[in-house]
């Protein structure tokens, strides 16, 4: 027999949260910048996905192509070179709408002194910040699920192949993992948000971030680690395949790396390495597509990366959040 007390109080916590998350979504919609954001990676969809199809053809009628026979994931990986494929676009456009619907989430409400008059009400403080950070995740979740369908759905109507299990599990895999990659930069940028009280320094310093792990990070890697290199021509290959390793290992710890690797392995089957080959480890190799269990396990590290460094910063901001005083 329940509790009715156990039950009240259960009820009488997911209320407001439910509340919360529920305005923060109804904000979200509404903004201006929130809708060009939408709309650019609308648009940046559309464009990949026309030029994707244009070239489906002679992609799909290539036998030498592993992944000829995957006709949705080429719909998101082909391209005549004129414009990036989608998920390369989707790097570069994710960390601003992480960054845009999570840099004024807390010091917004501070400085518009309705900070104070929330936590006056009976929630708890940490319902706030989870509907910061849950509810801009919602909102991006169901912009990337409806895009998907949009695309199953101009396949189905545009050829009349019906798409594969591999294919449908490879398409939601992409899907999460873009979700966990905006998740990070919307946790880093509410931390940022948290940490300073001014919406336009934490904008700045997120967008700072950004710029540095995507520009900046490995022209640094690679000034960094060049002048120790030897000469390639007087060393073995084993030795040149470690030095290859080290530096991509250390451009893992960029976020974008991390993402890369993970959307690349799972839209081509035919990858089968994230790093450099010897030719003894080439020999016997079949050029055939990988299944999706073996794909997966193979971006586990990144994604792994992905999820701890987005559990960190929202952490961290959590912390921060609990100790501050709001009153002031």
């Amino acid at each position: 027999m329940k509790n009715p007390t156990v039950s009240s109080t259960i009820s009488q916590s997911s209320v407001p949260i439910q509340v919360l998350v529920n305005k923060e979504i109804a904000y979200h919609i509404r903004s201006w910048r929130f809708i060009i954001l939408i709309l650019l990676i609308v648009l940046t969809f559309g464009a990949s996905l026309y030029v994707s199809s244009t070239g489906l053809k002679e992609a799909v009628n290539n036998m030498k192509d592993p992944d000829q026979s995957f006709l949705y994931l080429k719909l998101l990986t082909t391209t005549d070179n004129s414009i990036p494929p989608f998920h390369v676009f989707l790097n570069f456009l994710a960390p601003l709408l992480g960054i845009a619907l999570g840099f004024d989430a807390i010091n917004a409400e501070y400085n518009g002194g309705t900070l104070t008059r929330l936590i006056a009400q009976p929630i708890y403080r940490d319902n706030l910040l989870f509907s910061k950070f849950f509810a801009p995740l919602t909102v991006v979740g169901t912009m990337f699920i409806a895009l998907v369908l949009l695309m199953i759905g101009g396949g189905l109507l545009g050829t009349g192949v019906r798409i594969e299990p591999q294919e449908l599990l490879r398409i939601i895999g992409f899907t999460l993992i873009s979700v966990i990659y905006v998740a990070f930069w919307l946790s880093l940028s509410i931390l940022l948000s948290i940490r300073f009280r001014q919406p336009a320094t934490s904008a700045l310093t997120a967008i700072g971030i950004w710029l540095f792990f995507t520009v900046f990070f490995p022209i640094l890697v690679n000034l960094a680690i060049r002048p120790f290199l030897p000469n390639p021509n007087y060393i073995s290959e084993q030795e040149y395949l470690s030095y290859n390793e080290l530096i991509l290992n250390l451009l893992r710890l960029s976020p974008s790396q991390l993402y890369m690797d993970a959307t690349t392995t799972l839209l081509m089957p035919s990858v089968r390495s994230l790093g450099p080959i010897a030719m003894e480890q080439m020999i016997g190799a079949i050029p055939a597509p990988l299944s999706f269990r073996d794909s997966f396990l193979m971006v586990w590290p990144q994604v792994s990366g992905l999820l701890a460094a987005t559990m960190i910063c929202f952490a961290w901001s959590y912390y921060i959040f609990m100790r501050r005083e709001i009153r002031s």
